[in-house]
């Protein structure tokens, strides 16, 4: 790599994992997650029976599903955004030394 050049270089050969391959994982692991999910599932006698009776009820248990539903998007939205911001510092302390270095 030329100094002063801002390309990365290109990663070894052997690490890449072959387009086909990573597809082929992706559709396996979905397929194996969906057939799991689409199962009949049941909540317990109990909750089953207190949404029956009260009409408030279940609005309650569907928020509060949607809560327990949107916590880890939530989570890990604010762990991308923290690693998206420190990673954008980082490259601008590069860039500033860079420019230092090539001025002296």
């Amino acid at each position: 790599m030329e100094p002063g050049s801002n390309r990365p270089e290109p990663p070894d050969p052997e690490l890449r994992i072959p387009m086909k391959r990573l597809l082929f994982i992706c559709c396996l692991t979905l397929a194996l997650f969906t057939t799991g999910l689409l199962s009949v599932a049941s909540a317990c006698p109990m909750c089953k029976e207190a949404n029956e009776t009260e009409s408030a009820l279940p609005k309650a248990y569907m928020y509060s599903i949607l809560f327990m539903i949107s916590m880890p998007a939530i989570i890990f939205t604010g762990f991308g955004v923290k690693f998206y911001q420190l990673t954008r510092e980082r490259d601008e302390e590069e860039t500033l030394d860079d420019a230092e270095s090539t001025n002296e």
